[in-house]
């Protein structure tokens, strides 16, 4: 059976709603992470969205925060399984990533985000040192 765990921002109860057919409250962004020689890629899935006017991305310390919105069309008569509406993905970037680094381009419905691998080494144990007071 498969676990229940969420992780990227998407609640379960939109998962389960989304499993059952039924319309849920928020857009779903889906996006795939991986890394091309020295580079960290984030693609974005995200037909419809005109990038100049409907996406902003903003990075701060290690986080990359991936904000849109999907614009609805209006029609007399239609059935619609696309969701419309604002979204937002908050994503961990690699450590050591520097806002001027990250470059994003949009082509044929995919955002994708691009930076160095930069911080790739392990965290670093700091010793602690003791000193007894000094009395006087």
């Amino acid at each position: 059976m498969t676990a229940l765990a969420h992780r990227d921002g998407t609640s379960l109860l939109n998962e389960l709603m989304n499993w059952m057919g039924a319309v849920t409250t928020e857009p779903e962004i889906r996006i795939e992470e991986y890394v091309e020689g020295d580079r960290h890629i984030i693609r974005a899935d995200m037909p419809g969205v005109d990038p100049n006017k409907d996406i902003q991305l903003t990075v701060d310390g290690s986080v990359l925060r991936l904000r849109g919105e999907r614009r609805a069309e209006e029609h007399d008569e239609h059935r619609s399984e696309i969701r419309y509406g604002t979204f937002e993905r908050i994503l961990t970037l690699p450590r050591g990533t520097r806002p001027e680094d990250v470059s994003a381009e949009y082509t044929d419905g995919v955002l994708t985000v691009s930076m160095p691998m930069t911080g790739t080494e392990e965290p670093r144990s700091i010793p602690v040192t003791h000193r007894e007071p000094t009395e006087g």
